[in-house]
């Protein structure tokens, strides 16, 4: 499917959807590196233009990855809801773009219609937002979630405390704990960086925050940032885990590169729900924005906002308390400087 438009009596032709989607981001070193970014200021102009008389039928009939090659296609394809599809899958990106931002249009329309839209989709109409579309966008939608306590109330703030240890002691994670609570930071998580992927380090952690916490009735929900699979076993030896996390990524390719399939997370996720000691019934804790679908060459072509955009259709399947974007500690081979951090951010947040 070509896309051929004129600009400034100059004529610019993209092989496909792909193409052009990549070619509407605004710069980013790691689609400069992919070879997938626009060559000019002219070229991008041109590229949001095509971009914003896409419909959202097009883009879903047009995924970067085929449905029959990758998993997070098939996930976030049969697990659209069609009745919201329906009501907006004529539009176009631009009209997309125009009622999510019309003062008329409220946050609950906004969330009910995502459920019917793609990754793609949603990467499309913010490559046609400023920063401060985006930013208006993301404070209409107000996403409430439970594990332990509540996190999306209006008015609140919550911060994560994530400790550590260079050899996994529990005394010394607990004095990082007892000093981050005095400063008020630890209500969305107390999440321990492990310095190894000991199975037992693991359960000790688990076991020795979740005791500090019942003692001292601090309202918020443990976890340990390791693999997955470290994790279930851990509650398979009876540690006490409220929240299961995991990096994730827009492809499959990508996900393997992180040792985890959809069939894992669905493992992962049923047993949390079953043996956890959360309260809640949001269990799940992502991370994203890593670059990982670059760095393992997995990016099938598709530029990074895209594939961060997939990522969190593939979330979405899980109902998560926290998705974590870490676009922020990435080196300049994926972005460079401030302006491309804050941008990659607050497409993210939109």
């Amino acid at each position: 499917m070509k896309l051929t438009t004129t600009l400034f009596g100059e004529s610019f032709t993209f092989r496909s959807v792909k193409d052009v989607l990549a070619k509407a981001n605004e710069p980013r070193s790691g689609d400069h590196q992919a070879g997938i970014a626009a060559t000019s200021m002219r070229e991008m102009a041109a590229a949001k233009w095509l971009v914003a008389q896409l419909t959202v039928k097009e883009l879903r009939e047009n995924p970067v990855v085929p449905y029959e090659e990758d998993e997070v296609t098939r996930i976030t394809e049969d697990g659209l809801e069609e009745r919201a599809y329906r009501e907006v899958s004529g539009w176009s990106i631009s009209e997309l773009r125009e009622w999510i931002l019309d003062a008329e249009t409220s946050g609950e329309e906004v969330a009910r219609i995502s459920h019917g839209l793609t990754g793609e989709v949603a990467a499309a109409v913010a490559k046609l937002m400023s920063n401060l579309d985006l930013a208006l966008a993301s404070r209409k939608i107000r996403v409430v979630v439970r594990c332990n306590n509540t996190l999306g109330l209006a008015g609140r703030l919550s911060s994560r405390l994530q400790p550590n240890h260079p050899r996994d002691s529990v005394e010394g994670v607990l004095a990082a704990v007892k000093d981050g609570l005095s400063f008020g930071n630890g209500d969305a998580v107390i999440g321990v960086n492990p310095a190894t992927g000991s199975v037992q380090a693991t359960v000790d952690i688990l076991k020795g925050v979740k005791d500090f916490m019942r003692r001292f009735r601090v309202p918020t929900q443990n976890c340990v940032l390791s693999h997955l699979s470290v994790q279930m076993e851990a509650i398979k030896r009876g540690a006490p885990l409220d929240l299961m996390f995991q990096s994730i990524a827009g492809s499959e390719g990508a996900n393997r590169n992180f040792g985890i399939s959809v069939k894992l997370l669905d493992e992962a996720y049923d047993l949390t729900l079953r043996e956890g000691t959360a309260t809640g019934p949001n269990v799940m804790y992502f991370e994203t924005g890593q670059g990982t679908a670059l760095s393992a060459n997995a990016h099938h072509g598709a530029d990074q906002l895209v594939m961060e955009a997939r990522a969190h259709t593939l979330a979405r399947r899980y109902k998560p308390f926290l998705v974590n974007s870490v676009v922020g500690f990435i080196g300049p081979e994926y972005l460079r400087n401030a302006k491309e951090i804050t941008l990659a951010r607050v497409s993210r947040d939109g």
